[in-house]
C-alpha cells in the first residue's frame, strides 16, 4: 500500500489521511485488490513481456475495472513496463523526473512494482508519495509533480489515457509541462 513522506520527515500509511493530504490537489487514491493478479503471477515477475502478454495483462483488468475507465472518461490504456533493461528506462527518468504539469488527467493502477511521485502542495510545501502493488490513483490535470523508478527498478501499471483539453485522443496529455520546480531536497529523512 501508498505510503506519503511529508516534508518534515513524517511517514504516513494511512490510506484515509495520505487520500487528506493528497485532497486539495484533487488527487485520489484508492487500494484496489482484484485478485487478477493470481491469474498471471509469473508475468508479474518478468522483466520482459511480449506485446502479447501485456495485451493479455490489460484486458483482464479492463474487464474488472470498466467502472474506472467510465469514471475518469479513459479512451484507451496500455501497460508501463518499467525494469532494469528497459531501452528507454533513462530517458524515462529525466523526461518524468522533474516538475511538470500535463494537459490530462493521470489515472493509473499499479500491478506490481512501486514508484515514487513527487507533488507541490498548494503551500508551496513538497510531498513524495510512494505508490505500490493494487495501488490506483488519479492525478487531475495540471498538478505539478514528478515521478520516477525507485532503486528497484520494477514497475507494471496500467495507464489510463482520456480526452485532453487539446482534443486529442492518444498520449499527447501525458506530455510533460516543465514548471522549473525544483526537486526539492529540504524534505528531510523519514523518521
Amino acid at each position: 500500500m501508498a505510503n506519503l513522506l511529508l516534508d518534515d520527515g513524517t511517514i504516513e500509511s494511512d490510506l484515509g489521511e495520505i487520500a487528506r493530504e493528497l485532497a486539495p490537489l484533487g488527487i485520489q487514491l484508492k487500494h484496489y485488490d482484484p485478485g487478477t493478479s493470481l491469474l498471471f503471477p509469473n508475468l508479474l515477475d518478468q522483466d520482459v513481456l511480449t506485446e502479447s502478454e501485456k495485451r493479455y495483462c490489460v484486458e483482464l483488468h479492463n474487464s474488472v475495472f470498466e467502472f474506472l475507465q467510465q469514471e475518469n472518461g479513459a479512451l484507451w490504456c496500455d501497460l508501463l513496463n518499467v525494469h532494469p533493461g528497459s531501452f528507454n528506462l533513462h530517458h524515462l527518468i529525466a523526461t518524468y523526473g522533474r516538475y511538470h504539469t500535463h494537459p490530462a488527467a493521470e489515472p493509473l493502477y499499479v500491478l506490481s512494482g512501486e514508484m515514487i511521485y513527487g507533488f507541490v502542495r498548494p503551500d508551496g510545501s513538497q510531498v513524495q508519495l510512494l505508490v505500490q502493488a493494487q495501488d490506483y490513483f488519479y492525478i487531475p490535470a495540471g498538478v505539478e509533480h514528478w515521478c520516477s523508478p525507485t532503486a528497484s527498478l520494477n514497475f507494471k501499471g496500467i495507464r489510463y489515457f482520456a480526452m485532453p483539453a487539446a482534443g486529442c485522443a492518444n498520449a499527447e496529455g501525458w506530455i510533460p509541462n516543465y514548471t522549473g520546480t525544483q526537486v526539492s531536497d529540504s524534505i528531510q529523512k523519514p523518521r
